[in-house]
């Protein structure tokens, strides 16, 4: 393969890293949007409304607020009774760095902490109706000391004129609740109630992953994905329900979304329900969630019940994808944002992870994963090498044309492509393997951007997190000076992976020596160093595919470059003159 068209596959996905990472403006929000609501009594009237009522603090009485411990195999917390709010709960398997032993991530975080994110449950009245309902003060009772993976509990409360209402609470070895939410009537007549749930908010977090994946409200509703920014549903609220918009559908889910983490709620994939976006204004919260569409009717001396679902925890490709299949949730594997080229993504990942549970090393996986790619490439790559050996063949006949013909463009382009048919070259057959090869490289990136799987996924050394970038740095002699270049600048960043990645493409220009004239080898000899700073702020993961890819590829170069040579050198057999049958 010529070295200008290796140069020109790093060209094009080193485009599409600067565009995304550098030119394209991340979509950054405040920190935070600061809020205060007055104290409000009673639940909302109708179900589109979302108001301050359900997201009052926690204790209006400075009491200290009751909480029903959560000690589930996965995760940890507590649900607070008061409001029977689901606002505190911690991943097990997950921290926030590689150190060991520091903090474990938090998805749901309490009203009036710093970054408040909780799921709320509860019961609309039909309108006009005068019925009790709790709201975000009732204190509920717990019939159960905790709430664990194999310890179900029922939260109880009596309105004290004839309803009680009850949540039932469950939860698995993993992230996923079930909450039933049940009604028992001995009044004298029947009752009408809508059942609610939601995910709620109360910041506007710090988006980390620009145009490259989604972060916030999303959905599922009627089978048709739903991507909101926080901006839109603050532009897009307004007063006095604070309703962004809403959309009615079958079952579906509906959350919040972090780049590796979700709260979503999920109802009756049997029921009719109306999904719904809001934003409080003055409280300053995010609201996504559900409303049953049809009412609750609870009969006199009985009972009616609803069924729904709470996901909170970390976005597993493996195990969305049970759930989708176990509960029905429709297209849940779309909670991580595999983007426009899914059909690509999800088997490139698939992939990984396989080789993944063989090797126990991601980094062993990516080093598999890109000798298969070469292997399956490799007749398209022999052909292109086959290509552009042609096309030197036949170079100092076209520079020939040229020079007789320049004051006749047209002539020389007949006489060009006549030359092309004689030869038996197509120019365009050497740029096959870049473009087929340029969607493997930008669904590997992808995956290694917005797969949790690989998030501080260690490989060997001192690399500990295959998805972030390598945290040694030339400008410090690698950790021997104690200071941090990048105080100074961001671009004062150059690991070794990086550096060997440099290393490899000066490599592959030795080996392929190519003639061009003095600017482009100007060009051609910076590159290694444009390159290896460009890539330094990459996944190391990406980094360290891209390395092996380059010495593979000079390997490969070799053995195709033998094999033509060694069939180009071979003397043309000629035939022996065939027998005529005549006697001398």
């Amino acid at each position: 393969m010529d070295i200008r068209r290796v140069i020109l596959a790093t060209i094009l996905s080193a485009l599409v890293l600067i565009g995304f990472d550098y030119f394209m403006p991340e979509n950054k929000t405040p920190a935070a949007i600061q809020g205060q609501t007055a104290t409000q009594q009673g639940a909302p009237a109708s179900p589109t409304a979302v108001t301050a009522a359900t997201r009052q603090p926690e204790d209006e009485a400075n009491a200290t607020p009751a909480r029903l411990p959560i000690d589930a195999v996965d995760v940890s917390g507590s649900i607070n009774l008061r409001g029977a709010r689901l606002d505190d709960l911690v991943l097990r398997n997950y921290h926030e760095t590689v150190k060991p032993h520091s903090p474990l991530v938090r998805v749901l975080e309490a009203h009036g902490e710093k970054e408040p994110t909780y799921v709320e449950f509860g019961w609309y009245a039909s309108p006009g109706a005068t019925v009790r309902l709790p709201d975000a003060h009732t204190l509920w009772t717990a019939t159960a000391p905790k709430l664990g993976s194999d310890a179900p509990v029922a939260l109880t409360w009596d309105n004290g004129a004839g309803l009680t209402f009850e949540i039932d609470l469950a939860i698995d070895r993993d992230y996923m609740f079930t909450v039933t939410q049940k009604v028992r009537n001995v009044t004298g007549s029947a009752v009408a109630l809508v059942p609610y749930s939601r995910v709620v908010r109360g910041y506007t977090p710090e988006e980390t992953g620009g145009m490259l994946v989604h972060e916030g409200p999303i959905s599922v509703i009627g089978g048709r994905l739903g991507e909101e920014s926080y901006k839109s549903l603050r532009d897009g609220s307004t007063a006095p329900n604070y309703v962004s918009w809403t959309k009615a559908g079958t079952g579906g889910w509906a959350g919040i979304t972090d780049k590796y983490w979700l709260a979503a709620v999920v109802p009756d994939q049997t029921s009719e329900v109306t999904g719904t976006y809001g934003f409080d204004t003055p409280d300053g919260a995010y609201q996504v969630g559900f409303t049953a569409r049809n009412p609750l009717v609870a009969a006199p001396n009985a009972e009616a019940q609803s069924v729904s679902h709470v996901f909170a925890g970390a976005k597993e490709v493996r195990l969305l994808e049970r759930y989708q299949h176990d509960l029905n949730i429709p297209d849940f594997w779309k909670a991580v944002d595999f983007g426009w080229f899914s059909f690509l993504t999800r088997p490139v990942f698939f992939v990984l992870d396989t080789l993944y549970q063989f090797f126990g090393n991601f980094g062993l996986a990516l080093l598999t994963f890109t000798l298969i790619v070469k292997a399956v490439f490799f007749p398209l790559a022999s052909k292109g090498f086959r290509s552009a050996a042609a096309m030197r063949d036949v170079a100092p006949r076209m520079k020939e044309i040229r020079e007789r013909y320049k004051d006749d463009p047209v002539q020389m382009n007949q006489r060009i492509m006549a030359l092309y048919k004689e030869e038996g070259v197509n120019p365009a057959s050497g740029c096959l393997p870049l473009l087929i090869q340029a969607p493997v490289f930008w669904c590997l990136y992808k995956v290694l951007y917005v797969t949790i799987e690989m998030r501080h996924a260690p490989f060997v050394g001192w690399i500990h997190d295959l998805s972030a970038p390598d945290p040694t740095n030339l400008f410090n002699l690698f950790g021997l000076l104690p200071f941090d270049p990048t105080h100074i600048s961001s671009w004062l960043w150059l690991g070794v992976w990086p550096i060997l990645y440099g290393l490899t493409i000066w490599l592959m220009q030795r080996v392929n020596p190519a003639t061009i004239d003095p600017a482009q080898k100007t060009v051609f000899m910076m590159m290694p160093f444009v390159f290896t700073f460009f890539m330094a702020r990459q996944p190391v993961g990406l980094v360290i595919y891209y390395c092996w890819n380059n010495l593979l590829t000079v390997v490969q170069q070799f053995v195709i470059k033998r094999a033509h040579d060694r069939k180009k050198g071979q003397p043309e057999i000629i035939p022996p003159p065939k027998k005529t049958g005549r006697k001398g």
